[in-house]
């Protein structure tokens, strides 16, 4: 038997013909993830996420940030519409300002908290795709298709997003009489390019935390299935020990980055809810632009919204797994437990496999059977004493997964099912203390 150093475990050796043909594809599979890591790497450098340690690149991405993100946006705003203290455009421009206020603020913290941790740590053992955290043959084909997910997945919440932002910054063009054709049009792209900037970044940072807990589901998986075989007892609560650590290694990263995520997506949902509803002026898609499609839950409200329910979805996602093994450890300790209760002791050998013992307790001897009945009487004690032991070291695993389930955590509040719904309910306290105050039925 040889060893593989990458597995950690003992494998049967390989001949000529088949060694080099398994080589080649572990040496394929290897190319593909490092390609995927590669282009990971890059598409995040270009949004200014994966920063070198040098002052002059951190530099440049800062002014790329504030001439994209701020100057821009805020330029085509005020050149869109008029600013006198007559002008009925006014609160329309004020209030386009609020959305991109929020925009910016969303996209500074996630631009913030996931560059910062990816200077620290690098792409690969961010993601948790390095050497040093197990980095297996089986999973570099999952870890790429989950890689390639991400691209997808933002693909598809920015494509209708992005079209009904094309729609309305179309209507305005066609609507808003400027002094020239040229301005029209270079507001118009301005403004495309910009929401399209702002949107990008965020989302890239709630797609990455996806990626990152999708990247731990599938070692989850891998150890759910770990009850099917026989496997000892130790190596199954070390793997344990190994996956909560990384998920606590996950949960302090992202913590800071969940909660200021969900304190900015709510003050700016409540700030459009409350100068929406409190409105007393004509609303339409033409003149009011966003300012309509947010009270339509479409565009910035909506892409602010998708953010949350990716990143409450992986979270919540993840934690149920991790919670999920506990029970998958008590029905696999009742089947071992059962099949072992049985007048013939179920005992397993060298190799893991089940063997029936005679119990001779429970079997009729004559006198003339006393000599033989002790030698057996030792070696019934012993087997007793082992199964004893395996059922007991079953026990304190199942104990032991069962007060540590693990999963996504921010400050020690684990983010599963309770907690959204907890989120659910102050969210819509929020929204009937906003109705309360600007929607108001009087009777004359």
């Amino acid at each position: 038997m040889a060893t593989d150093p990458e597995m950690g475990e003992c494998r049967p050796p390989l001949s000529s013909s088949k060694a080099p043909l398994l080589a080649s594809a572990a040496s394929d599979d290897h190319m593909k993830l490092d390609l995927a890591v590669r282009r990971l790497e890059l598409f995040l450098s270009l949004l200014g996420f994966h920063q070198s340690r040098s002052p002059l690149t951190l530099l440049l991405c800062c002014c790329a940030f504030l001439l994209l993100g701020v100057a821009v946006p805020v330029v085509s705003v005020c050149l869109s519409g008029c600013w006198g203290d007559r002008c009925k455009a006014y609160e329309v421009g004020m209030f386009e300002l609020f959305l991109l206020a929020s925009q910016v603020a969303v996209a500074v913290v996630s631009l913030v908290c996931v560059s910062l941790n990816l200077r620290k740590y690098g792409v690969r053992r961010f993601l948790f795709v390095d050497h040093d955290h197990g980095q297996l043959e089986r999973f570099r084909k999952e870890y790429v298709k989950k890689i390639q997910d991400f691209f997808w997945l933002l693909f598809w919440w920015i494509l209708p997003c992005l079209l009904v932002k094309t729609a309305r910054e179309v209507v305005r063009f066609l609507y808003t009489q400027q002094e020239s054709l040229w301005k029209s049009v270079v507001i118009l792209v301005a403004s495309f390019v910009s929401w399209t900037y702002l949107t990008a970044i965020f989302l890239s940072g709630c797609a990455l935390f996806n990626l990152v807990c999708n990247l731990q589901v599938i070692h989850f998986e891998d150890f759910g299935r770990l009850f099917e075989r026989d496997v000892d007892v130790i190596q199954l609560l070390e793997e344990h020990v190994c996956l909560r650590h990384y998920l606590s290694k996950i949960s302090h990263r992202f913590r800071i980055y969940l909660l200021l995520i969900f304190f900015c997506v709510s003050a700016s949902e409540v700030g459009t809810l409350f100068q929406t509803t409190g409105y007393s002026g004509i609303i339409n898609f033409t003149n009011a632009g966003d300012f309509a499609v947010s009270f339509l839950s479409l565009v910035s409200s909506v892409v602010q919204v998708v953010g949350i329910i990716l990143c409450l979805h992986s979270a919540a996602k993840i934690s149920h797994r991790a919670q999920g093994i506990a029970s998958l450890a008590s029905k696999w300790h009742a089947l071992v437990t059962c099949s072992t209760d049985s007048p013939q002791l179920r005992l397993t050998d060298s190799s893991g496999n089940l063997q029936a013992v005679p119990c001779p307790m429970v079997t009729n001897y004559s006198e003339s059977d006393l000599e033989s009945l002790d030698n057996t009487a030792v070696q019934t004690n012993f087997h007793l004493a082992s199964h004893l032991s395996s059922y007991h070291k079953r026990a304190s695993l199942v104990i032991y997964l069962q007060g540590n389930p693990g999963g996504i955590t921010i400050f020690g509040w684990t983010v599963d099912r309770a907690l959204i719904n907890t989120i659910f309910f102050i969210e819509l306290s929020l929204v009937l203390f906003v109705l309360g105050k600007t929607i108001v039925f009087s009777t004359k």
